[in-house]
């Protein structure tokens, strides 16, 4: 767990790093998911670098903290997440959405060490942390912490509010879920398309506790999880206010790159904007 200023400014260096991972992974693939990617990638280094009980060495631990990724779409920051922390080499990352690759366009269950599902539809992946959670901790009576990660738009999705409330209803303290609160989709912005605006008062209705953060402020997300790991009575919703496109000043807050890959001089554009503010 980061204790100081200095750890912080570790972590967020760690986050330019991975967005750069993430830039040269999508141009080389020419396809895949920018704008969400690029906007959680300080939840995924918070998580990996701060928040989870894990061990790369022992990818499958039974006491491990598990990552459930509901938004497949974004797996480019959990890939580039899982190789900085040492799951796999780095230079497999560029095969992303390459013919025999391990790190398809989706995740597949188990296909690279540290993967805990396979996603694509939206809306399962919380149904696939909740009957985790509720196994690990109803069941088999442990306590290791169920990370689910979704997005706001597959919160229009009915199986999830089925899911949520199952969780309400067996109290699974050890299922946090962070959703990207980053007002987009790939069709344009959720409150548009279709509103789903009061989100923190619903999931209080639903009977979850629920903590707002600023999604690219790391210690704050850092200390969110670390108050829901606390939380004894019921599930937790951490609701983490984003900027698609974080970190690349052209892809911010456009919609258009939600589904997109950055052609050669775009990667170039990118790439030179995040190198100057690695060196700050």
């Amino acid at each position: 767990m980061p204790e100081s200023i200095a750890d912080i400014k570790k972590l967020n260096k760690t986050a330019n790093t991975i967005r750069q991972h993430i830039i040269k992974m999508l141009a080389r693939a020419g396809s895949g998911h920018a704008a969400g990617s690029l906007g959680m990638t300080d939840v995924f280094c918070a998580l990996y670098f701060g928040v989870l009980n894990h061990d790369p060495e022992r990818p499958f631990l039974q006491e491990r903290d598990r990552v459930i990724l509901s938004a497949g779409h974004i797996c480019p920051v959990w890939y580039a997440t899982l190789a900085e922390a040492g799951y796999f080499p780095k230079r497999e990352l560029w095969t992303l959405r390459k013919l025999g690759t391990r790190l398809q366009g989706h995740p597949e269950y188990h296909s690279l060490p540290g993967v805990e599902d396979s996603a694509g539809p939206l809306g399962q992946g919380i149904s696939i942390a909740v009957g985790m959670a509720y196994a690990i901790h109803a069941l088999e009576r442990r306590s290791e912490m169920v990370y689910c990660i979704a997005s706001d738009g597959e919160q229009q999705e009915g199986q999830t509010w089925e899911a949520v409330m199952f969780a309400a209803k067996h109290h699974l303290p050890n299922l946090t879920m962070i959703i990207d609160r980053n007002n987009i989709q790939i069709s344009g912005a959720t409150e548009d398309v279709m509103p789903i605006e009061s989100l923190a008062r619903k999931y209080q209705a639903f009977g979850w506790k629920v903590i707002e953060v600023d999604g690219h402020n790391i210690a704050e997300i850092i200390s969110a999880c670390g108050k829901a790991r606390a939380i004894s009575e019921k599930p937790v919703c951490i609701i983490a206010h984003t900027i698609p496109g974080k970190g690349v000043s052209f892809m911010e807050r456009d919609y258009t790159w939600h589904g997109r890959a950055p052609k050669a001089e775009e990667a170039a554009a990118a790439l030179a904007e995040l190198g100057k503010k690695r060196q700050v």
